[in-house]
């Protein structure tokens, strides 16, 4: 899933903030936020609008045409 989170976040810089966080015991903002929007298993991807508030959540594997769609949706 990295190759595809990487191209999207060059595609898409400047329009949507694509963030990458480890999960991996060694980041506790990654671990903070992971706890409040529910993260139990990885990959897990987050969509939040430029508000903040949540409009997604998805646990597994996407496509990239499926991020593009998730991406594109969000203001």
């Amino acid at each position: 899933m990295r190759p595809v989170v990487d191209r999207l976040k060059q595609a898409y810089a400047g329009k949507v903030d694509v963030k990458v966080m480890m999960l991996d015991g060694n980041d506790t903002e990654a671990e903070r936020l992971a706890g409040i929007v529910g993260v139990q298993y990885v990959p897990t991807f987050v969509f939040v609008d430029s508000n903040g508030a949540q409009q997604g959540l998805v646990v597994g594997e996407m496509s990239e045409a499926d991020m593009r769609a998730r991406l594109d949706a969000l203001r």
